[in-house]
């Protein structure tokens, strides 16, 4: 809920302030608020802290629109790719590295020890980011409204926010209903092999660059093709996880790889085509776009439990099957209409 409020509430800012005041009191606020949880001696003030540093936290969509305008058109898509491997490979250690410690050291420990990363990132970023002048004089009211002007005034935000909330909602499905999976009858393992199952995503932290180079040569709509045939198969192939032992427990990893690659790719292609968009408001068109993403993904988790409930973990691979449909016959339809000058 913080995350979400703070790409709202904040992302549109990176259009009205200097990039480098915006993202060190950003930081600054993310260590602050990581300190408190650390120092937390009760479970409500620890809520309160985890919810300043997800308002805060949202740092990483500023830097996505400033890295787009300080890059040359012709290696926009190449950057975003490196940003979101970066992102990826981030939340991947992350991950192993605060359970480590928090085994070693306690609960407390894994955010002490970020508070201090996040701060000395903060010193970092006041020195080296370059000065930028803000694009838009716009008052705040309006910025937070401007989202919602921008997804009626541009069709290719539009675009690009359907295939990434579709994509998305498949994704999320996905994850959210592995566990059950893999910790019912048909594995019968503990929620760690989860975890382990995870880690198949460190893979896309080579792929993204990749992709990014992709869309700068070959343009988003080729790459969003991929990734919406990429989706097809990993829905095929995960379908076959739902037999068990060895033969299934590959399927699944072969899958999710499948699933992770085609989605963080999509996500480049995406946001490279709605950054190019205007150079004037790329914070906000970004905020327009990661709200649909994270609506769609919701959604995808609230729907994949309710499906595997009724028809099991088939049921599941039916429905990112489907939801990759859905954004194929949109892309179809924006390349017919594309080569016949009819708008879709």
């Amino acid at each position: 809920m913080g995350y979400t409020a703070g790409i709202f509430l904040l992302v549109p800012l990176g259009d009205r302030l200097p990039y480098r005041p915006l993202l060190v009191t950003l930081f600054a606020l993310t260590g602050a608020g990581l300190l408190a949880a650390g120092c937390a001696p009760a479970l409500p003030p620890l809520v309160a802290a985890g919810a300043l540093v997800g308002v805060t936290t949202v740092a990483a969509q500023v830097i996505g629109p400033l890295a787009a305008g300080l890059a040359a058109p012709e290696r926009r898509g190449e950057v975003v790719g490196t940003l979101l491997s970066g992102s990826t490979g981030g939340m991947l250690l992350a991950r192993a590295f605060s359970g480590s410690l928090g085994e070693w050291l306690g609960w407390r420990a894994p955010y002490l020890v970020a508070a201090v990363v996040v701060l000395l990132l903060a010193t970092v970023l006041a020195r080296i980011l370059p000065v930028t002048a803000p694009p838009s004089r716009q008052p705040y009211p309006g910025l937070l409204a401007e989202p919602l002007r921008l997804l009626r005034a541009e069709p290719e935000l539009r675009r690009s926010c359907f295939y990434q909330a579709a994509v998305f909602g498949g994704f999320s499905a996905v994850w959210t209903c592995l566990a059950l999976l893999m910790t019912g009858p048909a594995y019968g393992l503990g929620a760690h092999a989860v975890g382990m199952l995870a880690l198949v995503g460190a893979a896309t932290l080579l792929c993204t660059p990749f992709a990014g180079r992709l869309v700068d040569r070959r343009g988003p709509d080729r790459v969003n093709l991929f990734c919406v045939l990429g989706v097809l198969l990993a829905a095929a192939v995960l379908a076959a996880g739902a037999r068990g032992g060895a033969a299934g427990l590959a399927a699944l990893v072969v899958g999710t790889l499948l699933l992770d690659v085609a989605m963080q790719s999509g996500m480049v292609a995406n946001q490279a085509r709605v950054y190019a968009l205007r150079d004037d408001a790329r914070s906000r068109l970004n905020t327009a776009y990661m709200t649909c993403a994270y609506l769609g993904g919701s959604a995808g988790s609230w729907a994949g439990v309710h499906v595997y409930g009724r028809a099991g973990w088939h049921g599941v691979c039916a429905l990112v099957a489907f939801l990759a449909a859905l954004a194929l016959v949109r892309h179809l339809m924006a390349l017919y209409g594309r080569n016949t000058g009819r708008r879709p």
